[in-house]
């Protein structure tokens, strides 16, 4: 194998996984409320194949053991975005008829909104963290870390204020979150946010260039790493001026395509301003 496909390979691997897994999730979504308990039943067999096989893909360094270590964690991580998405676990906020604007006491109504996920993934990680201790491979424990970090960046970003908030994603019933989402061109994490993970692929291209292209480090740090860099394109698709969301356009029910729509007719720049605007906010 040449050493362009050994980078490719995991590479090419890494954004499937990542693009294909998030547009199953949107589809099903998407589905008639009553599928719901199925979909999360089916989702929860798998989640107990991934934790298995996470368990065991983490005792093994080869180039596969990588792989499947690496789909295995976005699995797991997979059902923590459904039982989310689906309304099973968010938090004890679930409307609020007039939201602060702004201050404190908005952060703390946001954080009520989203608590009992957050919680539930502070469990995730220490269950996946659990399965792989003082194990040879960490290519699940460290794509779970990513996932985790990054996702908890981009919804701080949400909140504070980006261009793009894409809240057509958002299903019907999960409206009331809308309200906690601002809209401006940038806030102060953001470039703080990019620029450590930007720093931090560096350091772990520079980590994969000092192994065997076809090794097991140079695969697994290829599969995280490559993750990291879509992290971080996401980040960047909420301040530019292109619509991220499209990406899974091809996931999204009727109702979702046409607000996708209708944001494209009539997305215009966004004005600067002194504070915080937030957006779509329930009246």
């Amino acid at each position: 194998m040449s050493d362009f496909a050994s980078y490719a390979i995991p590479a090419a691997f890494a954004a499937f996984v990542w693009w294909s897994s998030t547009g199953v999730i949107f589809y099903l979504d998407g589905l008639p409320r009553q599928t719901f308990r199925w979909s999360m039943a089916g989702a929860t067999i798998l989640l107990v194949g991934a934790l298995v096989g996470l368990a065991a893909s983490s005792q093994e360094t080869s180039v596969a053991a990588a792989h499947q270590s690496f789909f295995c964690a976005i699995v797991i991580w997979a059902w923590f975005e459904m039982s989310f998405l689906m309304g099973f676990i968010i938090g004890p906020r679930r409307a609020l008829d007039r939201p602060p604007t702004e201050g404190f006491q908005r952060f703390v109504n946001a954080t009520e909104a989203i608590l009992y996920h957050e919680i539930a993934l502070v469990f995730g990680a220490v269950l996946v963290w659990a399965l792989t201790a003082d194990a040879p491979n960490l290519v699940g424990a460290w794509t779970f870390a990513v996932l985790w970090v990054m996702r908890l960046s981009a919804k701080l970003n949400l909140f504070l204020g980006v261009r793009n908030l894409s809240a057509e994603l958002l299903p019907e019933h999960l409206s009331h979150l809308r309200q906690y989402l601002t809209q401006r061109p940038m806030n102060v994490l953001f470039p703080i946010a990019v620029s450590a993970a930007g720093v931090v692929t560096v350091f772990l291209i520079r980590e994969i260039l000092s192994f065997p292209p076809d090794s097991f480090e140079a695969s697994g740090l290829t599969l995280v790493t490559t993750l990291l860099g879509l992290a971080i394109v996401e980040h960047w698709l909420m301040v530019i001026p292109i619509n991220g969301a499209r990406l899974w356009e091809w996931s999204l029910d009727e109702r979702r395509r046409d607000k996708l729509a209708q944001t494209a007719d009539t997305e215009s720049p966004v004005e600067a301003q002194g504070a915080a605007q937030p957006t779509l906010q329930s009246r």
